[in-house]
């Protein structure tokens, strides 16, 4: 490979050379914000992506799903649709098997994105490709819950994704989940956690998302 190749690859960043791994707390009932905040939080990577961090995530679960919370620090600007990308969204992906000998999206990959405000009257709803033989319907969006609490500074989001949404998730066979996030922000670069799409399409590779063993 010559120089000239090499220059125009896109920088490395540390996170890309190892795996994230950590735990996923459970709650009995759907926590509390000020508990998601000060209990369930998920580590800050976004140095180790060489990103600045505008917010933070916790995540809890229990048998019934998944909870998740967003607070971002900064105003809400705008909700697009369906370049969703070019404004405020959050997007999650799990993987309910964390399989990580499949180098592709498998029927157990999920993708979801939740808007901050509604746009075209859509707020939250399954976004999943996947291959021919793997294809299921996708969850109804009126199943995935969300409330977004906004004031002139940030803007938290509530969500919870029942377990009938995410194909394949059983925490009493298996004791681990794939999952990563990418959030973005109005005329501005977004955050991820343990994988950057500047190098990396998040969807198409599962292997490489964060690990969290569901623990009680």
């Amino acid at each position: 490979m010559n120089s000239e190749v090499l220059e125009r690859l896109p920088a490395l960043t540390p996170l890309d050379f190892f795996s994230v791994q950590g735990d996923l707390p459970y709650s009995k009932s759907a926590p509390s914000t000020k508990l998601m905040r000060s209990r369930y939080l998920l580590p800050n990577t976004s140095e180790w992506l060489s990103e600045e961090h505008f917010a933070e995530v916790a995540a809890a679960w229990n048998e019934s799903g998944l909870f998740i919370d967003v607070f971002v620090e900064k105003p809400f600007e705008e909700a697009l649709y369906p370049r969703f990308d070019w404004g405020d969204a959050v997007e999650l992906f799990f993987d309910t098997r964390d399989l990580k000998t499949a180098g592709f999206a498998t029927r157990f990959t999920h993708q979801f994105l939740f808007l901050p405000q509604a746009v075209q009257g859509v707020k939250a709803q399954e976004l999943t490709h996947f291959r021919t033989e793997d294809t299921h319907l996708h969850c109804d969006p009126a199943d995935l819950q969300l409330s977004t609490e906004f004031t002139k500074k940030n803007y938290e989001m509530e969500i919870f994704i029942p377990a009938h949404c995410l194909q394949g998730y059983d925490p009493a066979s298996f004791d681990r989940i794939g999952f990563t996030y990418r959030i973005h922000r109005y005329k501005g670069t977004p955050q991820h956690f343990s994988l950057s799409s500047q190098h990396f399409t998040l969807e198409q590779h599962p292997r490489l998302w964060a690990s969290f063993k569901f623990i009680q």
